[in-house]
């Protein structure tokens, strides 16, 4: 199934960007008539009929297409090798995620992240395995900036009425080295899930962990600490297994 991205949308006409019409019209060698399928990257997938000069007519709507039954949020510490990270954002788009939040700790060895590339990584990766959404990549925050801005967030959704909204759930993937009880990622998920929809955010640090300081301060902002098993996982292998524990306890 071929799929063609457009957030250019006037009525029921689609126009393709240069680089889209130009894989449409000139490497698939589709013309005028054909029967195209485009996604808006807000979750809707659009049967449309090709038109002139990577126009498109809609057809047919399918809103929430390829969708999960959960918000999630990744915050994880970009890798000194930029390779690793970018795999992780390829396979968390396809398991499913919303927003991944590039967050430098004090111990990151990579203190400066571009997401240019990262986001061509993210619409990529959500046409090849089916979804209408494309997560949000983020630009980079140190981690108190990230635990400010989501405090803020929270605040303001309880104002708006969070009552009616999905529980909130944070939690935080960090060894601790025995000084503080962790749950097992899916009991802390399925003990939340038991209560109602789940918005989850998940912190995982970088190669030399998040320091003591970042943990304190995370977890007075209601992270609840994480393992994630007995080994010992790279950080984008630990995020990915955070993103599939949400994953598979949802489908």
């Amino acid at each position: 199934m071929e799929i063609f991205f457009s957030d250019n949308i006037e009525g029921d006409v689609v126009r393709l960007d240069p680089e889209e019409a130009k894989h449409c019209l000139k490497v698939l060698r589709h013309r005028p008539g054909d029967t195209v399928n485009i996604i808006d990257g807000r979750g809707t997938m659009m049967v449309c009929t090709l038109l002139e000069g990577g126009e498109a007519r809609i057809v047919e709507r399918h809103e929430r297409w390829g969708g999960h039954p959960y918000r999630l949020t990744m915050a994880v510490c970009p890798t000194k090798n930029n390779e690793r990270y970018e795999w992780f954002i390829e396979k968390a788009v396809e398991v499913g995620v919303d927003r991944i939040v590039p967050v430098i700790g004090e111990r990151s060895e990579r203190k400066v992240y571009k997401t240019e590339r990262a986001r061509k990584i993210a619409l990529s990766a959500a046409k090849q395995s089916l979804k209408g959404a494309v997560p949000e990549i983020a630009e980079p925050l140190s981690v108190r900036e990230f635990l400010r801005e989501d405090a803020a967030a929270a605040g303001t959704a309880e104002a708006d009425g969070g009552s009616v909204a999905p529980r909130k759930v944070r939690l935080i993937c960090y060894c601790f080295e025995g000084e503080t009880p962790r749950l097992g990622i899916r009991e802390a998920l399925a003990g939340a899930a038991s209560r109602g929809a789940l918005d989850v955010t998940v912190l995982i640090g970088p190669e030399g962990d998040f320091s003591p300081a970042e943990a304190s301060a995370a977890i007075a902002a209601g992270y609840v600490p994480v393992h994630l098993g007995p080994s010992r996982l790279r950080t984008e292998t630990a995020a990915l297994a955070a993103a599939m524990a949400v994953y598979l306890g949802k489908i």
